[in-house]
Formats: C-alpha cells, sequence, structure tokens
C-alpha cells in the first residue's frame, strides 16, 4: 500500500511530466492569545476579502478556516481557551508565475488580525505553537489506477481527495471502511492484477463533479473577473443550502457531493440570481461546463443504480461461486455507493 502522500516517489513515477490541474495552498498557525470569550466556534470557508490582485502573479481569492483549541476536553467549556488553529487557503492554477508559499504565508500574517480582530499583531499578542504551510496538488486524472501489480496508491498518493479539501487522513476517513474491506477480499482471493486492484480505486463522478467548484473559485493567469465573483458565488450557494436544510448543507461541508443536494441547489440558485448564470459559465469556461454537466449526469445514473439496482443484485453478488467476479462486483456496488454519495449517513 502506498500511503505517502502527494510527495510519493511512485506516484510521482507514475505521473511523470503531468502537470497539475490545480493546486490548493494552505498556510496556518496554531497560536495562544486570541480572546477567550469570541473563541467558541469554528468557520470551515469564511472571507472577509474580495479577489486579491497580485500582478504578475495572478488573482487570488482567500479563504480563512478556524477550530478553537482546548476545549470539550476534561470539560472545558467554550469561552476557556485562547488558543486557535487558523487556516488561510486559496485555489490556483500550477502556472510558473504563481506566488511562492513564504508571499501567501506573509498575506496571512497581514490579513490575520482583520479576521480575527482581538489582536493587532501576530507577533506581538500571539505565542505560536506551531506554523504550517503546503501546497495539495490536484489531478483530473484521479482517483488514480495502479501501474504495476499487487501495488495499490491509498488516500492522498491516490488523489482520491476532493479537489477542495486540503486531503490528508481527514479525506480518507470517508473511505477507511470501504478500501479496508476491499484490500483484504483482494488478499484472500489473490486479485492482486493492476487490473483487479483498479476497481478498487474505480471513477467516482462525484469526485469529478467537485472539480467545478474549484475551478468556481479560482482565477485562470490573465483572466478579468469581478473582484466580488467568489464572494456572491459562495453567499448564494450557501444561503440556498442552508434554506434547504441539514440534509443538504451537512454533506457539501464534510466534501461529500450528492446528486440531489447538488442539483437542488443549483436550480434554486438559478432562479434566486438567474442574471449571475451568464457570468459563472464566463468564468469557468464553456468547455469546463460540459465536462461537469456529464460528471452530473453519472452522479444521477449512479444514484439511481446504487437505489434501484444494488438491493436486487447484492444477494447474487455474495452467491457467486467465482471468487474473482464476487470482488469485482462488490467494488461495482462500491463506487455506485460512494461515487454518488450515497455512502453519507
Amino acid at each position: 500500500l502506498d500511503c505517502m502522500g502527494n510527495g510519493s516517489p511512485i506516484t510521482r513515477q507514475q505521473r511523470y511530466g503531468t502537470k497539475p490541474d490545480g493546486i490548493c495552498v494552505v498556510v496556518g498557525s496554531c497560536a495562544s492569545g486570541y480572546d477567550k470569550d469570541s473563541n467558541l466556534l469554528g468557520d470551515i470557508i469564511y472571507t472577509n476579502t474580495e479577489i486579491q490582485d497580485k500582478g504578475q502573479q495572478g488573482k487570488l481569492q482567500y479563504f480563512f478556516e478556524m477550530f478553537p483549541v482546548g476545549i470539550g476536553r476534561n470539560g472545558r467549556k467554550p469561552g476557556t481557551s485562547d488558543v486557535k488553529t487558523t487556516y488561510m487557503f486559496t485555489y490556483m492554477d500550477a502556472h510558473p508565475n504563481r506566488p511562492a508559499l513564504s508571499t501567501i504565508m506573509d498575506d496571512y500574517w497581514t490579513l490575520l488580525p482583520i479576521y480575527q480582530p482581538s489582536i493587532t499583531d501576530p507577533e506581538r499578542d500571539l505565542d505560536v505553537k506551531r506554523v504550517l504551510f503546503a501546497y495539495f496538488p490536484t489531478f483530473r486524472d484521479s482517483p488514480l489506477k495502479p501501474a504495476f501489480n499487487r501495488l495499490l496508491a491509498v488516500g492522498d498518493s491516490s488523489g482520491i481527495q476532493s479537489p477542495l479539501s486540503f486531503g490528508g487522513f481527514g479525506a480518507l476517513t470517508r473511505h477507511l471502511g470501504r478500501i479496508s474491506c476491499a484490500v483484504s477480499e483482494a488478499l484472500e482471493h489473490d486479485c492482486l492484477s493492476k487490473e483487479d486492484l483498479g476497481a478498487i480505486n474505480a471513477y467516482t463522478p462525484n469526485l469529478s463533479a467537485a472539480w467545478m467548484f474549484q475551478k468556481a473559485m479560482s482565477v485562470r493567469m490573465g483572466q478579468t473577473v469581478n473582484p466580488k465573483f467568489v464572494n456572491r458565488l459562495l453567499a448564494t450557494n450557501f444561503q440556498i443550502m442552508d434554506e434547504m436544510g441539514d440534509e443538504t448543507i451537512r454533506p457539501f461541508l464534510q466534501d461529500v457531493v450528492k446528486f440531489d443536494g447538488l442539483v437542488g441547489s443549483l436550480a434554486r440558485s438559478f432562479l434566486a440570481d438567474p442574471l449571475f448564470m451568464p457570468e459563472i459559465v464566463s468564468h469557468v469556461g464553456l468547455a469546463t461546463l460540459l465536462d461537469w454537466i456529464g460528471h452530473v449526469g453519472m452522479m444521477g445514473l449512479y444514484t439511481g443504480l446504487d437505489i434501484v439496482v444494488t438491493p436486487l443484485i447484492e444477494p447474487l453478488v455474495d452467491r457467486m461461486g467465482d471468487v474473482r467476479q464476487r470482488y469485482l462486483w462488490r467494488r461495482r456496488l462500491d463506487s455506485w455507493k460512494f461515487g454518488s454519495g450515497r455512502d453519507y449517513l
């Protein structure tokens, strides 16, 4: 099992010469010195600036994320800790003129007091415990199919994380049960060829559909865009998803795209702000939009297959005498369930 992350030398060998389709850059810190009384809740995605024009380095929309630290443990209540973990992240392409991590880190320290007004000077007001800075390359050709027998990429090395997420263990937890059972069955029945193992990292249309969101929240080099574009997009869609209830917004915030929630929120967003739709199409490009529509259609197909077909054929699959065919059919059923987001509970 290749669990060496996106820096895996095996993955790099397999993807050799392939430029990442997108980059998620994240910087941040864990520090004490914040106001305790306001350290009550976290932020999953928060914007307080418009798109930043970095000149020859392109345009970036910055997002913040924050989690209180030290509450909930040993009975400590919200409002008793002055420690927070704060992140600032952005999406971009892999153009060589894009800013360095150090430049984005400088912007983080500059913008942090605006995001957290209980401090004015991070260097003076905060006791920094640790600092994070990293980039997460993302590829449309994901999850990565094995190129060798007896070798399976797991987690970030396979590209199974959403292009919206930072990757890491959190992005893998949703798949732990599926992958554990599949690997156990593959070992038990010697289904270890690259073709057999490739069925574990099968096409998942909801993962491919998530590319549209990264595209919408990033700005291509040289692209002219309204500085308020991303904030307007997020404000409209999050308001709609919030009105639709927890069954819509919770899966999305936990990086699970579901067909009913996606189609429902998009339809309502169009009705809420119809004049914004042409601007979105212009921003992401017609080719990207058409590709995305194809993946959404496959999400609908996978949803139907999981609802209608899986209950009918699963008992037959379990009784198959050919162990390899049984293994492959179980992976097919897994792909319908996870590719439609119906694994979300």
